[in-house]
């Protein structure tokens, strides 16, 4: 019999095929975990609260979960606890309560997610992604790709350079605030300059380990402090001049010290050229010296206190109720909706002490972790390295040092912060590393 006369195999079906196909894209989907995890960043990081549009971020995050249940199913896995763990569980529970227990308000559930949602899976969940050297440089590339483009976006918008701002609607005024500065696709300047604040700290951990070099490092060293300058927010100025002086005089390591050295020599000659050329000088002494905000944060600030010490235990709990009672105690401000201006603050009039000191329990967890673990100096891979660790408390300073001046409701700088602490919480904890390796469906 001729070989031209056999039967073709079953495989060779077009129904066989069929089935076949959706299992190979399925696999192909499973193993790919930090791919998923780096769009889901992207999608929350191009779609701001205050854009109407389909919600992408939502679908990207609830994809990743379901991808990684589906694999710890297969491979028998567990999500680990840590110190952080607890209050962490019990904030979000207390947040769920809140939005459960008031009128359906997509706002609600928005803010729910981007502020203890989305930080508490992905601290449990970044170290069972990025376990490995190469997935932790996807990361790192990820976030320097990031800042690359926030700094462009930033600058852009300082020298009004509108038509080179992508996406357009940062340029739309109708949504979002901050329209007259460097908001970049947060549509908020204090969201932006943190981020560039917390990923130029990334970034010198990179040139440290000579990942970031040549002209590209020279341009960020030069580009990120007019893009932080762009943001004309007090509180973003303050954070990074703390940053820098911390890392003068206790960087970890001579060229860090040099760095931040030079930034200083490099703003203070800065501010003399603006001075004597006046260059846009009057636009940054005005914001500078604008007393407005500091009036209003500091009517805010007394009203949250006097509601704080009337229901200390449990707060005043709705916020259509807040917003009723701040209204009845401000008199010289009245805009559409009140905020505190202050994380810490916020957190004691909704919810109470109770909610306050889980959060103070979360943050001394968190900047404990850079004393976590031995990790040997031979090992000096991105976000892994005692370098890194070294620096961590620093970066967690400038995020408590943001939150003490306005609300953290901003879901990618809380993404990527908390991305970062369950790394490092991960990498001493002696778990079993498997995902950089194939997922295998039998």
């Amino acid at each position: 019999m001729s070989s031209a006369s056999i039967a073709p195999t079953h495989l060779d079906n077009p129904a066989v095929s069929l089935f076949i196909l959706p299992l190979r894209v399925f696999h192909l989907w499973l193993s790919l975990p930090a791919a998923m995890f780096l769009l889901a960043l992207t999608a929350m990081l191009f779609r701001p609260p205050d854009l109407k549009s389909f919600p992408i971020d939502r679908v990207a995050f609830f994809a990743l979960v379901l991808l990684l249940a589906i694999r710890a199913a297969l491979r028998r896995g567990s999500l680990h606890i840590y110190p952080a763990t607890w209050p962490l569980l019990g904030l979000m529970v207390i947040g769920l309560w809140g939005v459960l227990t008031q009128p359906y308000d997509p706002q609600a559930w928005s803010v729910f997610a981007a502020k203890w949602a989305v930080p508490c899976v992905f601290f449990h969940i970044a170290g069972l992604v990025f376990c490995g050297d190469r997935s932790l440089h996807k990361l790192e590339t990820f976030l320097l790709l990031v800042l690359i483009y926030l700094t462009a976006i930033s600058i852009f918008s300082m020298l009004n350079l509108r038509s080179l701002i992508v996406p357009g609607f940062i340029n739309d005024e109708g949504i979002g605030i901050h329209a007259d500065r460097a908001r970049g696709p947060f549509l908020q300047a204090v969201a932006n300059g943190l981020c560039l604040n917390l990923l130029g700290l990334v970034a010198l951990d990179s040139f440290r380990r000579r990942k970031l070099r040549g002209i590209v490092a020279a341009i960020l060293f030069l580009a990120v402090p007019l893009a932080l300058l762009g943001t004309k927010t007090r509180a973003v100025w303050i954070a990074s001049v703390f940053s820098v002086l911390c890392l003068t005089f206790f960087g970890s390591t001579l060229k860090l010290r040099r760095i931040a050295s030079a930034w200083c020599i490099l703003a203070i000659v800065g501010s003399a050229l603006i001075m004597f050329y006046r260059a846009d000088q009057d636009s940054f002494a005005e914001r500078a010296m604008d007393r407005s905000p500091v009036d209003f944060r500091g009517e805010m600030y007394s009203a949250g206190w006097q509601m704080f010490v009337e229901k200390p235990l449990l707060g005043w709990g709705s916020a259509h109720d807040i917003q009723a009672e701040v209204e009845r105690r401000i008199s010289n401000f009245h805009p559409e909706y009140y905020v505190f201006h202050n994380t810490f603050l916020e957190i004691a009039v909704e919810r109470g002490v109770l909610a306050l000191g889980l959060y103070i329990w979360l943050m001394i967890c968190l900047f404990r972790l850079g004393k976590m673990g031995a990790i040997s100096d031979e090992m000096d891979c991105a976000f892994s390295n005692p370098h890194f660790r070294r620096l961590w408390p620093l970066l967690l300073g400038v995020y408590v040092l943001n939150a003490s001046a306005v609300v953290m409701n901003y879901q990618f700088v809380n993404a990527v912060l908390f991305t970062i602490a369950g790394i490092l919480a991960a990498q001493p904890s002696g778990m079993q590393r498997f995902h950089d390796q194939p997922v295998i469906v039998q």
